[in-house]
């Protein structure tokens, strides 16, 4: 009977931290439901400050900005001063953000308002996804790990869904949108209220100072496999997320904001669902499934300007979905295993500069290309440049042992 306690006990106890992680990984879905969120406004906004295709993506990447330069130092904030102090200004960012766009009439707000929400993703992928790590513990880091990456894919969908809803049934749905952002927010700063207090007493503390990300030799290949994957895949969700309104509305003549927050929120659902099915799966294998699913991708953005067809398009985001949720899930899963703990959110930071960084420049340079070449062009040109890249990458990881 005594045995049979202890393992009943044992048991809730997993339960109950098992939950903790999941409460924990809140914080870093509520900021990705406002990082996404804009994405049915962007035809709005279009219509109502009268912008091009090139200063959208503009827009696109001064999120991308803040979140890079946020990734530079936020990391190693966190790992040298502990989680809190880098999560309450990160998400202070948020809120602030949420307030500069409901008031946006310029597109210097919208800037402004991206580049905040920027600087709080940035915050949130390397603390926030390390707090979740550090509540997991060594007993649960699988499970940490698919908490950390699912919260994020998962807000991430809900923020278009949101918004795409609310601008079909209002006429004027930009303040309550982001009203509901701010509760959300809020509620994640008691989250992070009730994170324990981790030993920020390391060693060499004396002779630390801020560098450039890093992490240490022996878990360089780690990091660098879970870029080939994370990289492809997020960039072609950041096409989806920046060009695909415009593509919809003006190539395939889709014009409801629900159709386009809809096809976002379902790219990012598969992102989650597809962690679930596949997370037990090997790691090397869960890349090659995400690459794959990414030149898949590109194959149905290809053919969705070529056809004019809604419906390919429709896919092609489905699997870019599977292709950023598992690079992602791969990579994060490698640095809860093998980086040491006083090191995980740098190299949080260190995978989500290798991913955002192609993320912001091809699809900021295809906007460009796509004023001045056109829709088709442009787009072509894009998935053929990402095809190539995500070949390169698939013979890099085939050719290591995970």
């Amino acid at each position: 009977m005594d045995k049979t306690q202890t393992t009943r006990t044992t048991l809730i106890k997993k339960r109950i931290s098992s939950k903790r992680v999941w409460l924990t990984a809140w914080m870093i879905t509520a900021v990705f439901i406002l990082s996404n969120s804009a994405t049915p406004l962007y035809v709005y906004w279009q219509q109502e400050i009268n912008f091009s295709n090139s200063t959208l993506t503009l827009i696109f990447a001064s999120y991308i900005a803040g979140l890079l330069l946020t990734l530079l130092f936020a990391g190693q904030l966190s790992d040298r001063y502990g989680r809190k102090p880098v999560l309450f200004p990160g998400i202070t960012a948020a809120i602030m953000a949420c307030v500069l766009f409901a008031n946006a009439h310029s597109v210097l707000a919208l800037l402004a308002a991206r580049f905040l929400s920027g600087i709080a993703v940035g915050v949130i992928v390397s603390a926030g996804m390390a707090s979740v790590a550090d509540v997991g513990g060594t007993k649960l880091k699988q499970t940490a790990s698919l908490a950390a990456s699912v919260s994020m894919v998962l807000g991430a969908g809900l923020g278009p869904l949101l918004s795409g809803i609310l601008t079909s049934v209002l006429l004027r749905p930009v303040v309550p949108l982001f009203l509901i952002q701010a509760v959300f927010l809020i509620s994640a700063c008691f989250v992070v209220w009730t994170l324990p207090q981790r030993n920020t007493d390391l060693h060499d503390q004396n002779k630390w100072n801020l560098h450039w990300p890093g992490v240490p030799s022996a878990n360089r290949l780690h990091l660098a496999l879970g870029i080939a994957a994370f990289a492809p895949g997020i960039t072609a969700t950041s096409f989806v997320l920046s060009l695909g309104p415009s593509l919809l509305s003006k190539l395939l003549h889709v014009t409801s904001p629900l159709v386009a927050g809809t096809t976002a929120c379902v790219m990012f659902l598969t992102a989650t669902g597809i962690q679930f099915v596949l997370n037990k799966l090997p790691v090397r294998t869960i890349f090659i499934v995400s690459m794959t699913a990414t030149i898949l991708s590109m194959a149905g953005l290809v053919a969705a300007v070529a056809l004019s067809s809604a419906m390919c398009f429709f896919m092609a985001a489905i699997f870019a979905g599977m292709g950023q949720g598992l690079g992602q899930l791969g990579g994060l899963t490698l640095i809860g295993v093998h980086v040491p703990e006083h090191r995980r959110a740098e190299a949080n930071a260190v995978l989500n500069l290798g991913g955002y960084i192609p993320a912001a420049l091809l699809p900021v340079c295809t906007g460009f290309l796509i004023d001045s070449k056109g829709l088709v062009s442009g787009t072509t040109g894009f998935a053929f440049i990402l095809t190539v890249l995500v070949i390169s990458a698939f013979f890099f990881v085939l050719r290591q042992a995970v």
